[in-house]
């Protein structure tokens, strides 16, 4: 028997995103893009809005001491320049029940959606888009600094651009040419929305990731002004590019992951107290394995979490697993994947990358973008017409992990 011990001072815990959870927002691109068919309905959602308190005492229960919330940015500045501070009381008191609970909040200030407003001028084709969300995020660390010492900026500025401008599968749901022959498992448009194809959208999806990365730099600055102090950051996806002994398929696994990892962090890296990882798959060029598949299609691969986190470990910042799970509704695999990432985090300290801490998509099934509500990543089932949780076994096997910080095997 051997253990995997972990730190002392680990952060264990789980991640939300406000629009896949709270319910009831309809003044944002993906209410709209719901409304016209183009992405399934949004609704209620989880109603997490209302019920955060509870779930809160189930991941209390489940024996997380970290959580991951993101802000809904429709809410807090519903028209351009005007900030509803009903919403950030709302916001204080989620912070606040957390706190209750001895559950360090970890705040996103941005995950994916736009505030129509926002949308309506272009979103971060905007040349001034960076100061825009520069003010907002501002805003939101003036507010809400003193309750939350850990802000990240931007969620997954590579998925939402290449879905967003590549793929045309997200609002604003704008496409390169012939991106329909390329299949991507999980990702393929659900609805039939044919998307707005363009060559121009090639120009359109380099303009928006540079205008993130501009956004993020801004952003830093201004939250420094108002949360002296607070660690601030970006949460990154990796998709893990390798390959087999061809050096064609090494040279191409090794643009990829240039293109969508280092290019956009060499750019922002230098204001990043933190760098938040998510991983869910790999691409090995030449590969010849099968593998067991998750409910999106994509292979069960949760070894490629180490070398994810290997791959930023050059740019000499703490790193936190923000977010890594699994489609898995019957919870068959779940409970072995979330060891095998525990296992691949523990590989990571050891091979000497600063890992603060691990949080796994998502604490609850949720509205998983474009694919709705038919994905299930939660510890915690949903009955999304009852709305009733249940905690799923695999839940207490991470809960089990927790109570040892770490693996004993």
């Amino acid at each position: 028997m051997t253990e995997k011990k972990f730190p002392e001072g680990f952060y264990w815990g789980s991640a939300t995103s406000s629009f896949q959870t709270e319910g009831g927002i309809e003044n944002m691109d993906w209410a709209k893009a719901a409304r016209e068919g183009k992405v399934p309905a949004i609704g209620r959602a989880c109603d997490f809005y209302n019920r955060y308190e509870s779930d809160f005492d189930i991941a209390k229960e489940l024996g997380h001491n970290c959580h991951r919330i993101s802000i809904e940015w429709s809410r807090v500045e519903p028209r351009e320049g005007e900030f509803d501070e009903k919403e950030i009381e709302h916001y204080l008191q989620v912070l606040a029940a957390l706190r209750a609970r001895h559950i360090k909040p970890f705040i996103t200030i941005w995950h994916f959606t736009l505030p129509q407003w926002f949308a309506d001028k272009g979103g971060f084709e905007h040349p001034d888009s960076p100061q825009i969300f520069a003010r907002y995020c501002g805003y939101v660390a003036q507010k809400l600094g003193n309750d939350c010492r850990h802000f990240a900026t931007i969620n997954e500025a590579l998925p939402y651009t290449s879905n967003g401008y590549r793929r045309g599968t997200w609002p604003p749901f704008k496409k390169w040419p012939g991106i329909d022959q390329v299949s991507v498992p999980g990702y393929k448009n659900l609805h039939g929305e044919k998307g707005n194809a363009s060559w121009r959208n090639i120009i359109r999806y380099f303009k928006v990731l540079k205008n993130l990365g501009r956004a993020h730099n801004a952003a830093y600055d201004e939250i420094k002004k108002h949360a002296f102090g607070a660690e601030v950051g970006i949460v990154h996806h990796i998709i893990l590019f390798h390959a087999n002994w061809n050096p064609l398929n090494k040279l191409l696994a090794w643009f990829m992951n240039w293109h969508w990892t280092h290019q956009h962090l060499r750019r922002i890296h230098h204001k990043c107290d933190s760098i938040g990882i998510n991983y869910y798959m790999h691409k090995k060029f030449g590969d010849t394995a099968t593998y067991e598949k998750t409910d999106m299609g994509w292979d069960v691969y949760p070894e490629g979490l180490c070398e994810a986190l290997l791959m930023v470990r050059r740019y000499g910042r703490p790193v936190w697993v923000a977010e890594a799970g699994i489609a898995d509704a019957a919870d068959k695999l779940r409970a072995d994947y979330i060891t095998r990432l525990v296992r691949c985090t523990y590989s990571a300290i050891q091979k000497g990358v600063d890992v603060r801490g691990f949080m796994y998509w998502s604490l609850m099934d949720n509205y998983e973008l474009a694919q709705g509500y038919t994905k299930r990543f939660g510890l915690v089932e949903v009955d999304f017409e009852t709305l009733e949780r249940k905690v799923r076994p695999s839940a207490y096997v991470y809960r089990r992990i927790i109570e040892q910080n770490g693996l004993v095997e």
